[in-house]
């Protein structure tokens, strides 16, 4: 592991970037998060623009299948 990934593990494990279920931290430049115990899955960095984006697009996808439909 090189430093970047020890430091980004780091702030994945520190509790003050969890609220409940959801990770937000502004200073963590991933999507995706590895969730407290990783043998649960991944969440979102709700700190990420991008996440934000991502979810709009999921709906707006959603949206569409149904117009079509």
């Amino acid at each position: 592991m090189n430093k970047n990934t020890e430091f980004l593990e780091t702030m994945r494990k520190d509790l003050s970037y969890w609220r409940g279920p959801f990770y937000f931290n502004r200073n963590d430049p991933r999507i995706f998060v590895k969730k407290l115990d990783p043998s649960l899955g991944y969440t979102l960095n709700f700190g990420n623009f991008f996440s934000y984006m991502l979810i709009l697009a999921f709906i707006a996808i959603i949206w569409l299948i149904q117009q079509i439909a």
